[in-house]
């Protein structure tokens, strides 16, 4: 035998050894399967029985219908993992059920959903029916899966599987929770000992939890794709703009809302040698000390280094006020030491700086 047929041979019993292995079945052996009860203990008339404690009593008719010995199913149940933003599951439920609860804004929750399960069945090449528009019920077509036996040119069909499921949504009255429940409808199963509609019943909850998964993953693949789409969007929108506010003095536009860019601006100061002194939110004024950054050695070898804005060292204020009836914008009008309004030739001049930051592209 030379030394590659003896190698081949090796890896064939490998092989082979493997395919011996069954991961439902509890290992070694199942002789308590075959144990008759034992006799209660007779205690002739004119004596006490002894003592018998419970503690560890096994009833006689504990098992009688289930599996028992190497016929018992050892697998863990699947879990619903809840990875996608905003979801979470019911701790004392048993079926395969998960809840978003609203993150896009401007998305109605129940239609994205309903998008990702017929996203998710696209891309599997599975159609999707409509059972019970009004209660929100639909049902997947057949998922038919072939296991092969055999070598090359050699292989055959072992045996096909083939499942339908359905998917019921449930929302809150308030619209911003939507549950999704997977639950298996059909099942047929063909090999050589025969047909099958019946389903080993972990079996059954380990495809459901494997099929709401699986749409899960889909929603969290849409919303980071949608994240990133507003992060695209957003890089390449003008978000500052030099005008003049109500009073004709010149401003930045921002397109924002007025509560959000105040509640924003703490993150500019911060980033951009400003510090709050003083704040009066009902006007809505940032009354701040501005000391030009020095950008060390460090910074320019680490690339850390922030744009300097050109501005004298000395109080400023930042007024906020809403741009007319623009809700979406507001006006940063910046005062000096004196009170006096940025002139819009100095606005313009830092305009390079002042636009990258109250875009906060890189806070969002």
């Amino acid at each position: 035998m030379n030394r590659n047929t003896f190698y081949f041979s090796l890896l064939s019993l490998a092989v082979a050894g493997c395919s011996t292995i069954n991961n439902k079945q509890a290992g070694g052996d199942f002789d308590y399967a075959s144990q008759q009860e034992p006799q209660q203990l007779n205690v002739p008339s004119g004596l006490s029985a002894p003592d018998q404690p419970q503690t560890y009593a096994i009833r006689d008719d504990i098992n009688r219908q289930g599996p028992i010995g190497k016929n018992v199913d050892v697998r863990a149940p699947s879990l619903v993992l809840p990875i996608a933003a905003s979801s979470r599951i019911e701790g004392d439920s048993n079926q395969a059920k998960i809840w978003f609860d609203k993150v896009l804004e401007d998305s109605d929750l129940q239609l994205f959903i309903y998008q990702a399960v017929e996203d998710q069945l696209a891309a599997d090449g599975v159609g999707i029916d409509v059972i019970d528009p009004e209660n929100k019920i639909f049902e997947s077509q057949w998922y038919n899966r072939e296991k092969e036996s055999g070598f090359w040119l050699f292989e055959e069909v072992e045996s096909t599987e083939s499942l339908r499921f359905r998917y019921q949504f449930e929302t809150k009255p308030h619209g911003r929770s939507v549950a999704v429940i997977v639950s298996l409808v059909d099942y047929m199963k063909t090999d050589k000992s025969g047909g099958s509609k019946q389903m080993n019943q972990l079996d059954k909850q380990r495809a459901e939890m494997a099929m709401l998964n699986e749409i899960v993953a889909q929603v969290d693949f849409k919303y980071r794709k949608q994240q990133r789409d507003n992060r695209l969007l957003r890089a390449s929108q003008k978000l500052v703009t030099i005008g003049q506010n109500k009073v004709d003095e010149p401003t930045y536009i921002v397109e924002m809302e007025l509560d959000l860019l105040w509640a924003n601006m703490p993150l500019f100061f911060d980033d951009h040698g400003f510090k709050v002194a003083d704040l009066n939110e009902t006007k809505k004024i940032y009354y701040v000390d501005y000391v030009k950054p020095n950008i060390s050695l460090w910074d320019k070898i680490w690339g850390e280094e922030r744009a300097i804005i050109e501005l004298e060292d000395q109080r400023y204020q930042f007024v906020l006020s809403p741009n007319g009836e623009k809700e979406e914008q507001t006006t940063v009008t910046i005062f000096d030491e004196q009170g006096n309004a940025l002139s819009a030739e100095k606005l313009e001049f830092i305009f390079p700086v002042m636009e990258q930051a109250l875009s906060f592209r890189d806070a969002f």
